[in-house]
């Protein structure tokens, strides 16, 4: 199948060829510097979802935690969102400040609980209050780890203006809250 389009001052030339299930689309274009014909071609999409998914090893020793180990398309049925909020709903408020805010928590939680979340991060926001959760380790002393949960929410209450609370569940160490190897 060929189509010819003509626009004023160029002429597009366009061809769309079916093979199977996959088309084949080639558009030729005039420059303006020569007449020389230069070619645009572009080719369906493959069916094949290969993103964020982890590569398995040969002897499994990759661990992954129950929410690595669910591709994205689970999610809403086998997974949860890391980040609860309704400002992405429709004429929602405060939209992109929230994303940036998340951001700024997960990277605070990184830096200050340094090797000590196990799990990721998941910020649920409910109206003014942050309600942050996730598996930390039994590595330090209780007394520090009650440091380390006044001192997060009382900076990131500060920095957000508004109630910031922990709901931190400890596990004993990384392998047991790995759900399989892959």
């Amino acid at each position: 199948m060929t189509c010819a389009l003509k626009l004023p001052m160029q002429l597009f030339k366009l061809n769309i060829s079916v093979l199977g299930n996959q088309s084949l689309l080639s558009c030729r274009l005039p420059t303006m510097k020569s007449m020389d014909m230069q070619s645009l071609h572009c080719c369906a999409a493959l069916n094949e979802a290969v993103t964020a998914r982890y590569r398995a090893t040969r002897n499994r020793t990759l661990p992954l935690t129950y929410e690595m180990a669910k591709g994205p398309f689970r999610i809403g049925t086998e997974k949860s969102w890391n980040s609860w909020n309704t400002s992405n709903l429709l004429d929602g408020k405060r939209r992109s400040e929230s994303a940036v805010d998340d951001i700024f928590i997960r990277r605070f939680i990184t830096g200050t609980w340094h090797d000590l979340f196990v799990s990721e991060v998941i910020i649920k926001r409910q109206f003014n209050m942050i309600r942050i959760a996730g598996l930390v380790q039994r590595k330090v002393q209780p007394r520090k780890m009650y440091f380390l949960i006044g001192y997060t929410e009382e900076l990131l209450s500060y920095w957000l203006k508004c109630p910031v609370k922990l709901e931190l569940q400890t596990v004993a160490t990384k392998e047991d809250a790995i759900y399989k190897y892959i």
